[in-house]
């Protein structure tokens, strides 16, 4: 497993992606939802892998729901970084990385594929992210 470390500009958010893959042959996805395309969103996702965020002050932390309400969005309102979208919670809880906040951001070289989920039920959309997000611990909050 390679680590992978990150976080957001002013470091409140720290991440931590592991993963056997490639980071240069990753599929990385540009969600064309208007939240993503305004965030100019590259995100990634190993099911085998673990990411890790570390949160040093709550208070900074911005958690965002919109749509279908089925994922966590994490920001730091320090800095304004979109950071991870999370679904579920516990042992359940899946994520994607966004790879612009990736300290080797530049490894992850593949062209992002656009996607669309908006014909995406709510029960479609958590079944997908159960099975092509990745593990997730949050730290902190």
């Amino acid at each position: 497993m390679t680590v992978h470390s990150g976080g957001c500009h002013c470091g409140n958010i720290r991440l931590s992606f592991s993963s056997a893959l490639y980071p240069g042959g990753m599929e990385i996805r540009a969600c064309q939802c208007s939240f993503c395309i305004r965030h100019g969103s590259r995100a990634a996702a190993d099911p085998n892998g673990t990411l890790v965020v570390s949160v040093e002050d709550g208070a900074r932390l911005q958690i965002y729901r919109f749509g279908l309400r089925t994922a966590d969005y994490l920001l730091c309102r320090e800095c304004g970084v979109y950071v991870v979208a999370i679904a579920g919670d516990g042992a359940d809880a899946r994520a994607i990385v966004i790879i612009n906040a990736l300290d080797d951001r530049e490894q992850f070289s593949r062209e992002p594929i656009p996607v669309r989920y908006d014909a995406e039920s709510r029960e479609q959309r958590l079944a997908r992210r159960r099975t092509a997000w990745m593990p997730v611990e949050v730290r902190g909050i």
